[in-house]
């Protein structure tokens, strides 16, 4: 297996492995349409679930009211006496009712988590709800002590509601993903012949026509086929402006059209679209697990343990030191309530869901989460110049010929013969050179590239070779030519003799100056390593204040120097557009790849991004911070309040009249998944 797939490998697996963590019941059913495998169509069962919660919500609200009025405790507290016989068989009627409908939802998630081996908040829910219930009911049959079932109404009452306000808002912190689903339209204008119809966007087929009109949506990617207009793909790249399209021009299904209609032809069909893609890599990132989630999970692991351990000491604690059974079993249960690890199963999940999306509006594509998180710790940034830090496209400046065998005319046309079918940037430039000169190519035949030195093929009878310098001076005793540092070099080889040459130069991109600054600011080191001659590369550095120069390297060449710095102890992230780069990008601790959008899967790098604007980087590292700094501040929320909670719970300042019931320790646990969610909610790019 070739080495630079190892990112996208161990996610390949990613839906294979069970979701651990306690994801299963005790999630809010919310996480099916943040974790989930039915990310597309987790809304619908997502809000059943809510709405389940409210209704059965309202049915023990209901039921609860007479059981507060039948309990004795209740109306010695309001002074009044209600009793009629056979009134204790009315009450242990209603509580069992609310303990089996109310508590459904908790007995068999507890079961669920248990049959897992995984306990977690419904676990302790559930036990907490059935010790209270066990006990209210044998103290009804004889046992001497005061019932609990008002407590054990209210309990569930308000379990119910917190689960439905969390469910609410852990909806609002995960539905962004739906957002991107949204995007796609439903519907496409498909051009048969003269007319035009409706037709489902998901039975568009490569090849098909499709008509795109003012304000609409493209319904697929494709290459605009007659008509042009300014299409905004901001939702898709970040890109802000709208970019103008015609004839020819690239479109992503999901952006929207301007002002005038236009055709496309269609080249992907929806399940392979750019937006897909998109949709998919973001369900795949929010459910891998990333080195702080799993922390995360087993520390909430930890906590149900310790929440068990702690009720049941509790209990012994005042059973044993001669506090009534009825009080030690009621600390028990408002300690095991209280203590549900319920914030800190979410703490992550909902930063993460909320991070990839935001991300990928923003043309940030996060493949591996854990890169991601990292990028924190960047201090080396190494940059391949070509389409990051410069547009990428090159221009032919100067030709010249060695001798009097051809003309500048001729050197072009045969090197653009060659270059004819390469995607290069520089081989590009030569075709769009001879292009506007109007020579017409000859075709090429056995064409080979060369990587790192060139490419050669056969035009008519001759043998053609566009090469670098370095291999052009090395084997073909090429003559030197002197640029004076600005553009690139490629020596035009004909039958093995150097016939000319042909001066290309990129220019710089207008961000990259302030991109390079930024990093600085943030204490990372720049680095520039490219294949380019050493002059360019110097004046590229130089007007970027760069803090290091390598150039003339090849590929190959380039993942040792990225070890080498490696080795100097730094943290490094590469960027590069993902082809020539791939062995560096695997090799760095973090490789993001640029520019290539549409070829997201079968990137090396563990983060893409759509445009290959170097601020974008910055931006990236800057929200990878922002990212994790909210997770730790969940993280921290979640734990904290434990550590207070459930001392109080416990009873330790019973003696001085401060006591928690049962139903306030289940308003606390509610409010600190409540903030947690909130917070997660508050991250921006």
């Amino acid at each position: 297996m070739d080495p630079h797939q190892h990112h996208g490998h161990h996610q390949a697996h990613g839906h294979a492995e069970p979701e651990h963590g306690h994801m299963h019941h005790d999630m809010p059913p919310g996480q099916h349409a943040m974790h989930g495998t039915h990310g597309m169509h987790g809304g619908h069962d997502h809000a059943g679930m809510i709405n389940d919660f409210k209704k059965r919500f309202y049915v023990v609200l209901v039921l609860t009211a007479p059981v507060m009025l039948l309990s004795k405790m209740i109306q010695h507290w309001l002074g009044v006496e209600l009793s009629f016989p056979g009134d204790q068989y009315v009450l242990l009627g209603l509580s069992t009712i609310i303990y089996f409908y109310g508590g459904w939802p908790f007995l068999t998630g507890a079961k669920d988590e248990l049959a897992a081996r995984n306990p977690g908040m419904m676990t302790l829910v559930g036990f907490a709800i059935t010790v209270a219930y066990i006990y209210s009911v044998a103290v009804l049959f004889g046992l001497q002590g005061m019932d609990f079932f008002w407590e054990l109404a209210t309990l569930i009452l308000i379990m119910l509601l917190g689960h439905w306000i969390e469910m609410s808002a852990v909806a609002g912190a995960g539905r962004e993903l739906e957002l991107l689903v949204k995007l796609m339209p439903a519907e496409a204008h498909l051009v048969r012949g003269d007319r035009v119809e409706d037709v489902a966007t998901g039975s568009l087929q490569p090849g098909d026509i499709i008509l795109v009109k003012p304000g609409e949506k493209i319904a697929a990617d494709g290459v605009v086929a007659e008509g042009s207009s300014y299409v905004n793909e901001s939702m898709l790249t970040g890109e802000s402006k709208p970019v103008q399209k015609s004839a020819g021009d690239k479109v992503i299904a999901g952006a929207i059209n301007g002002n005038s209609a236009f055709r496309v032809k269609v080249t992907h069909n929806s399940a392979e679209s750019y937006l897909s893609q998109v949709i998919k890599l973001v369900n795949d990132a929010q459910q891998a697990k990333s080195g702080t989630q799993l922390l995360a999970d087993k520390a909430a692991r930890w906590l149900t343990v310790i929440a068990i351990a702690a009720g049941i000491l509790t209990f012994l604690v005042w059973w044993l030191t001669g506090s009534s059974l009825a009080f030690a079993m009621e600390r028990m249960v408002t300690v095991i309530v209280i203590c549900c690890p319920h914030a800190l199963g979410l703490a992550v999940p909902l930063v993460v869901a909320r991070s990839t999306t935001i991300a990928a509006q923003h043309g940030l594509l996060i493949k591996d989460r854990t890169a991601f998180e990292n990028s924190r710790k960047i201090d080396t940034l190494v940059f391949d110049k070509t389409g990051t830090l410069t547009v990428g496209k090159f221009e032919v400046t100067d030709m010249g010929t060695f001798g009097d065998g051809y003309t500048k005319e001729q050197v072009l046309s045969l090197a653009a013969a060659a270059e004819q079918q390469s995607e290069h940037p520089i081989a590009t430039g030569i075709v769009a050179r001879a292009k506007e000169l109007q020579l017409q190519p000859p075709a090429a035949t056995d064409v080979q590239a060369l990587a790192g030195k060139g490419i050669q093929a056969k035009v008519g009878n001759d043998e053609v070779l566009v090469a670098s310098p370095v291999y052009a001076q090395e084997h073909y005793h090429a003559p030197a030519v002197d640029t004076d540092g600005t553009g690139t070099l490629s020596y035009v080889i004909i039958n093995g003799q150097p016939a000319g040459y042909l001066l290309l130069s990129d220019e710089l991109r207008p961000e990259s100056a302030g991109a390079v600054q930024q990093l600085r600011q943030e204490g990372i080191s720049t680095v520039l390593l490219t294949g380019d001659n050493r002059k360019v590369a110097g004046a590229v550095g130089q007007k970027l204040q760069l803090d290091k120069v390598i150039a003339e390297v090849l590929p190959h060449q380039k993942l040792e120097q990225v070890k080498a710095l490696q080795q100097e102890g730094r943290y490094v992230a590469m960027t590069g557009d993902g082809i020539n780069d791939a062995p560096a990008l695997a090799q760095a601790n973090i490789g993001i790849a640029v520019g290539s959008g549409s070829d997201i899967a079968a990137e090396t790098a563990g983060i893409v991004l759509v445009n290959s604007n170097p601020a974008d980087i910055v931006s990236l590292i800057q929200f990878g911070k922002a990212t994790y700094r909210k997770m730790i501040q969940n993280l921290a929320w979640a734990t904290g309040y434990n550590l207070v909670a459930m001392p109080l719970a416990a009873g330790v300042l019973a003696p001085w009249g401060v006591i928690l019931s049962p139903a306030v320790g289940a308003v606390l646990m509610t409010v600190s998944t409540v903030v947690v969610a909130i917070n997660a909610k508050l991250l921006k790019l």
